[in-house]
């Protein structure tokens, strides 16, 4: 079959991301003789047109149509992509069999199917299961006795089936180079699975709570492939936590250094599992940035939020980095349930004492279907049972909700080293698409270091 791949994301703060999903399709889909064609409106002035445009040009029997987000995930100013979604399946519906699947797909399968009227639907991982639904296209079978195919019309569907060996990604389909001009990182993923239990997550929903490694080897060639065919020089590890577990991660590391791949690169990681010998390992095969999942600096807001370490693990790992001279930034979530504002204060506090390169905030928590946080939030009346989420609601802790914003944005400029996006806080789209122009290289919080005081609304 001739498939059209369209990675329907369009949102590009703080940088454009490569849709590394559908490069994990496109291998097994041609190497079930599918002949693949993509349009990717990351950077299209006119989505539509591009959309009807390329139907026209290739011509597919099917579109397969990728999903990252519902949102923007902010709170205040949140914005949702699903209008935007609907209106690439209607060009493309009367012209080929639609399909919809992605990670923002995936937490809402049959909510979103029915509000963009695709054909079909493929929740979790499509590696294996877009090519028996294709097969079974072609053969006149029966597409609900698959695993993770969604149909109209049904509540109900065969869940989805793990990949069991992850490939390597395809990115020949798509433009890298401008991906890496524009974003100054190429992403990577080593694993898929969470095994932790962060109230408002839905890695565990979309990948498992079991740890599915990729084989370093491919890794190692990967990344080859990314220096030698399109000149990446600095990466960005995508996995949910880098370090974790913490002998995968060091055997990664020395096979880097061993290899002696001419890349920098920067990785999520939990600060219960750094030791000073895996960040030695890992500052060795040329990370030159870590970033914390943090969440709070309140010992409390970190159990009611699930998180598996504690307060002195953010000072230890804080430290650590100090000590071999490793940029890092603690993200937070400022809202939570229990959130006061003598925990917001103690999470201030504690960003002071342990004097980050950066802290990046986010205020309010989305509510996602199947979490502990949609549990609490029908507790405390946030939501109530039926309500739809597909438009985005926040969890914002009522003892603190109509004060917020406020005390955050107070705090937070006087301190140079805070960003706070949904206030912009020392960020606005203004500003990163202005930082876009130089080539800088990494994370854009990294260049905190080198500005002035804080400000509200830079540009």
């Amino acid at each position: 079959m001739k498939i059209l791949l369209i990675s329907a994301n369009r949102e590009r703060d703080p940088y454009p991301v490569f849709p590394i999903g559908l490069a994990f399709l496109a291998g097994p889909l041609t190497a079930a003789g599918h002949l693949l064609n993509a349009l990717d409106l990351c950077f299209e002035t006119d989505p539509q047109l591009a959309v009807s445009s390329a139907l026209t040009e290739h011509q597919p029997d099917a579109v397969v149509i990728s999903l990252r987000n519902l949102d923007n995930v902010t709170w205040p100013g949140s914005r949702s992509y699903i209008d935007g979604v609907r209106d690439i399946v209607a060009i493309c519906h009367p012209k080929a069999v639609t399909i919809i699947g992605g990670s923002g797909f995936s937490l809402m399968p049959v909510k979103i199917l029915a509000a963009v009227g695709a054909h079909y639907g493929v929740a979790a991982e499509g590696e294996a299961v877009l090519p028996r639904l294709f097969e079974c296209l072609e053969s006149g079978g029966d597409a609900a006795l698959i695993p993770g195919v969604v149909l109209p019309g049904r509540e109900d569907f065969i869940p989805p089936l793990p990949v069991e060996a992850i490939g390597s990604p395809d990115r020949t389909l798509f433009d890298v180079a401008r991906y890496y001009r524009e974003g100054g990182m190429a992403n990577l993923q080593t694993k898929r699975g969470c095994p932790f239990g962060c109230i408002y997550c839905t890695y565990p929903l979309l990948e498992g709570r079991c740890m599915r490694l990729r084989p370093i080897a491919e890794i190692i060639a990967e990344i080859r492939t990314l220096v030698d065919d399109y000149g990446v020089s600095y990466l960005y590890f995508v996995d949910d936590i880098f370090n974790y577990p913490t002998d995968f991660a060091e055997e990664l590391c020395r096979a880097i250094s061993a290899e002696r791949l001419p890349v920098n690169w920067s990785a999520f990681i939990n600060p219960d599992f750094i030791t000073p010998r895996l960040l030695q390992a890992m500052q060795e095969a040329g990370c030159d940035a870590v970033e914390y999942g943090s969440d709070s600096g309140s010992p409390q807001m970190l159990k009611n939020l699930g998180k598996s370490f504690t307060v002195d693990s953010i000072r230890e790992s804080s430290r650590l980095c100090h000590e071999m001279g490793m940029d890092f930034a603690h993200y937070i979530l400022f809202g939570g349930p229990g959130e006061t504002r003598e925990t917001v204060l103690e999470t201030f506090t504690l960003m002071d004492e342990v004097e980050p390169t950066a802290v990046i905030t986010m205020t309010g928590i989305r509510i996602y279907p199947g979490t502990a946080m949609e549990q609490i939030a029908l507790r405390d009346g946030i939501i109530a049972k039926g309500d739809c989420l597909l438009e985005p609601v926040f969890y914002i802790s009522p003892a603190i909700r109509d004060g917020l914003c406020d005390l955050v944005t107070e705090q937070a400029l006087k301190r140079r080293t805070w960003i706070v996006p949904s206030l912009e806080v020392n960020v606005s789209s203004a500003m990163l698409d202005a930082l876009r122009m130089f080539p800088v290289k990494g994370p854009l919080w990294r260049l905190m270091k080198r500005l002035g005081r804080s400000r509200v609304r830079p540009i």
